[in-house]
Formats: structure tokens, C-alpha cells, sequence
């Protein structure tokens, strides 16, 4: 189940397993209610995928994270 997963991320977005996993561990090692670390981590997936981030949508973003908006099953998005 986990590495179909990662193919459909990969054939999604090109980007590896790797990049995925370190992401992941970034995103469990910080504080996902701190608005700094979530723009760094916006930063850097929007730098990955090659899409730029309006400073409007990294807001809409980060307050959806904060206020507990996402939804748990995002492999049932993709």
C-alpha cells in the first residue's frame, strides 16, 4: 500500500521517495501550529514541484493548517 502510494505521488509530481520521506521527517520533527515553520515547509514543497505559492494562497494554507482544516485521508485525494 505505502510504496503505491509513492508511485502515484511520483507520477503526480516527479518528485522521489526520498524527497517525500525527508519532507515527511521534517514536517514530524516541527511544529506544524507555528506559522514560520509552516510558510519554510510551503517554501519548500513549492520549490520542489517548480509551482510558485501566491502569498494569498500560503495564507489561506496556513491557516487551514492551524486551524485544523486538512484532511486526514490525503491519499484518498490523489
Amino acid at each position: 500500500m505505502k510504496d503505491s502510494l509513492f508511485n502515484k505521488i511520483e507520477q503526480k509530481t516527479n518528485i522521489n521517495k526520498d524527497t517525500i520521506l525527508k519532507l515527511a521527517d521534517k514536517l514530524q520533527k516541527n511544529n506544524m501550529k507555528d506559522e514560520n515553520t509552516i510558510r519554510e515547509i510551503i517554501n519548500d514543497i513549492s520549490n520542489m514541484t517548480g509551482k510558485e505559492v501566491s502569498k494569498e494562497k500560503a495564507d489561506k494554507i496556513v491557516n487551514a493548517i492551524k486551524n485544523d482544516k486538512v484532511p486526514k485521508n490525503l491519499d484518498k485525494m490523489l
